[in-house]
């Protein structure tokens, strides 16, 4: 539950500020169109709020593309959602409130949500995965010690490969066994991301 919510935050902010224009048409000319075909004509729902329930849809819509970026390591969403923000609150405070900054600002914010969609659906519910070489690998991987078998969870490097391991326990450092290439793959119940996603290892 709690991680659909996160992977959902920015869906919110979007739709909300989506929301927010349709049913303050005087505020939005561009929408008022579909806010007469539900019969709103100018009504305004949110009065004198209108502009700060839409910026605040905006910061939604941004933190939950920064929660996301945590998960999946993808900076598009980010690169296109941050500078449609900016866009969006330059039309408002400095270009006199000019709209075509701030309808440009949400197009480009739906887009980048649309893309943080696709990265969440590639990423999957997995807290510990990632995309590695454009492939879904999981990090996490617990190590048992082959001498005293004392096992600990611990989370695979993407750029690196762990040759050599110490065990807490027994303090025996481990190395990895003829034809492995680290540690994880010779004692981890995971082996490491490179041979997850079908390459050779370091």
């Amino acid at each position: 539950m709690k991680n659909n919510l996160t992977n959902n935050i920015d869906k919110l902010g979007t739709v909300g500020l989506f929301l927010t224009a349709i049913f303050s048409p005087c505020c939005f000319p561009l929408f008022a169109f579909g806010a007469s075909a539900l019969g709103l004509g100018s009504f305004e729902l949110f009065g004198g709020w209108t502009m700060w329930i839409f910026q605040a849809m905006v910061l939604v819509s941004i933190i939950g593309l920064f929660i996301s970026y945590r998960k999946h390591r993808c900076t598009y969403p980010l690169l296109v959602g941050i500078p449609s923000a900016l866009l969006i609150f330059y039309g408002y405070y400095f270009a006199n409130d000019d709209t075509y900054f701030i309808y440009a600002g949400m197009f480009g914010l739906f887009i980048s949500t649309a893309i943080n969609y696709y990265r969440n659906k590639l990423h999957g519910n997995c807290d510990t995965c990632t995309i590695y070489n454009g492939k879904k690998v999981e990090l996490e991987s617990t190590i048992t010690c082959p001498k005293c078998g004392h096992k600990k969870t611990e989370i695979m490097p993407t750029n690196a490969c762990e040759f050599f391991y110490e065990c807490e326990n027994c303090k025996t450092r481990l190395r990895p066994l003829e034809g492995d290439c680290c540690v994880y793959c010779s004692y981890g119940t995971v082996k490491c991301p490179p041979i997850q996603a079908g390459e050779n290892c370091c």
